[in-house]
């Protein structure tokens, strides 16, 4: 196996926030802000930044819209942040087998 080199782990995925909103989006695609929030127990701002963090990163997409009168916000899974979520993990697995486990 090749040498385990840290800065392969992807540093904006890394976050523990951030980790689960890939997480969840890797499988769901796309998620509401609400549903997300709930499923994360996170708060509006704290997931709020860790979006506009994935999204700076180009690793998720976020929609305005607003539903009858009600705001929607809608967090979709990029192509790009699905190959950096797939790297992020591969990155994990070779950290791991280098320690051991």
């Amino acid at each position: 196996m090749d040498e385990f080199n840290i800065d392969s782990i992807d540093d904006v995925i890394h976050g523990r926030l951030r980790l689960g909103i890939m997480a969840y989006l890797s499988t769901a695609g796309a998620a509401e802000f609400t549903g997300l929030k709930q499923r994360l127990q996170a708060s509006d701002g704290n997931l709020s930044v860790q979006l506009r963090k994935l999204e700076e990163a180009e690793y998720v997409t976020i929609d305005k819209a607003f539903v009858g009168k009600k705001p929607q916000t809608t967090v979709t899974l990029t192509e790009r942040g699905r190959k950096a979520y797939i790297a992020y993990l591969d990155a994990m697995r070779k950290l791991i087998a280098e320690s051991g486990g």
